[in-house]
């Protein structure tokens, strides 16, 4: 049907292949001088008759809740939504907040449990802490893999280590589901605006092009960096690179404040100067130079310490690993670790560098 359709509305010129693409790249075109080529797979011609009916969440803290927002408001329309999150205070307001269609009283769902959200939903995201929770919630009691199967697609956007996201997506395999590990860098201003960057890695470029158009609700730009377990390796190169510099960014704005200089005159020259970087530009650890910075807000909300300190020990331990000098990537994970570890900084953002190393330069 499909392919008389477009045999039909083509020029002369034009051809419509009977070979099919590779499995799940959906429809492509191809044109050249002469002629223009329709490929369309399996997957496309199902999609046709069927769609996802259910889109399921797990992890709705600070990066998670404002991603399942934008999930849910980019397929509100095609798809119903099913949430799951310990914290029983976030999933009530989401609820609240998006249960608000007076035509489907189920347009979202509160899960009692991961394997409840993998018998309900066919794409799941998840948005966890660490490692520990992602093993958790996979394969724990009443886990996600209770209930996953063939017809499953699951993006993990979780930092983790690289073992264990291979781990997941090795075990995602042997159920026949698709496994996504997507971990995100834009922080929760990204979240937020739906700007994020995803580093994708995958099975194939297949799985890749499946699991786009829902990352893509997410986030800005969505790379594909490989074979599962390389998107975690994107991630915590980035996130090891991002500790360095807001610590030298610190540093830079705490000695130039003490020896007189305005800080957003100072930061204003840093960004304009080679010196110029992210933490400096556009999430300056300085009170006052940004105001919509957590620096400005007290250092609340945004990336927490204790996050920064983990995705740091996750690079020092693939630099072991792979026998690999990181030396500057070491001492920041001592810093971070230390600030961690101290309660007056555990629950603030990773940019308090700048309060601890002021506070200890009396």
């Amino acid at each position: 049907m499909i392919a008389s359709f477009l045999a039909r509305s083509s020029q002369s010129k034009t051809r419509v292949a009977t070979k099919l693409a590779s499995p799940i790249t959906g429809l492509r075109f191809k044109s050249t001088a002469d002629s223009s080529e329709y490929i369309f797979s399996p997957i496309f011609l199902r999609c046709i008759d069927s769609k996802v009916k259910r889109i399921g969440f797990v992890g709705l803290g600070n990066m998670g809740l404002p991603m399942a927002t934008n999930l849910f408001n980019g397929f509100k329309d095609k798809a119903d939504f099913i949430i799951y999150d310990l914290n029983q205070k976030t999933t009530s307001n989401f609820l609240k907040d998006h249960n608000t269609d007076p035509n489907n009283k189920d347009k979202v769902k509160v899960a009692k449990s991961p394997l409840e959200v993998a018998q309900e939903a066919t794409v799941i995201v998840t948005m966890l802490p660490a490692s520990q929770h992602v093993e958790g919630v996979y394969f724990g009691k009443d886990g996600l893999f209770g209930a996953l199967g063939e017809n499953h697609l699951v993006m993990d956007a979780s930092t983790i280590d690289q073992s264990m996201a291979t781990r997941v997506a090795k075990a995602l395999h042997e159920k026949g589901a698709k496994a996504i590990d997507a971990p995100v860098s834009g922080g929760t201003g990204g979240a937020q605006a739906g700007t994020l960057t995803f580093m994708v890695g995958s099975n194939t470029n297949a799985d890749f092009d499946l699991a786009k158009p829902y990352l893509e609700k997410m986030g800005k730009n969505i790379v594909y960096c490989g074979t599962n377990g390389n998107g975690q390796v994107a991630k915590i190169c980035n996130n090891m690179l991002l500790g360095i510099s807001m610590i030298a960014t610190s540093e830079t704005m705490n000695l130039g404040v003490r020896m007189g200089m305005d800080p957003k005159l100072l930061a204003g020259i840093l960004n304009t100067s080679s010196g110029r970087c992210w933490s400096s530009e556009v999430y300056n650890p300085c009170p006052g130079v940004q105001e919509n910075s957590a620096a400005t807000r007290g250092y609340t909300g945004g990336f927490g310490m204790p996050l920064m300190a983990k995705d740091l020990r996750l690079a020092v331990n693939a630099a072991v690993d792979t026998k690999t000098t990181v030396m500057l990537g070491a001492m920041a994970q001592q810093l971070y670790n230390q600030m961690a570890a101290n309660k007056d900084y555990e629950n603030l953002d990773f940019s308090a560098a700048y309060k601890w190393l002021s506070e200890n330069s009396k």
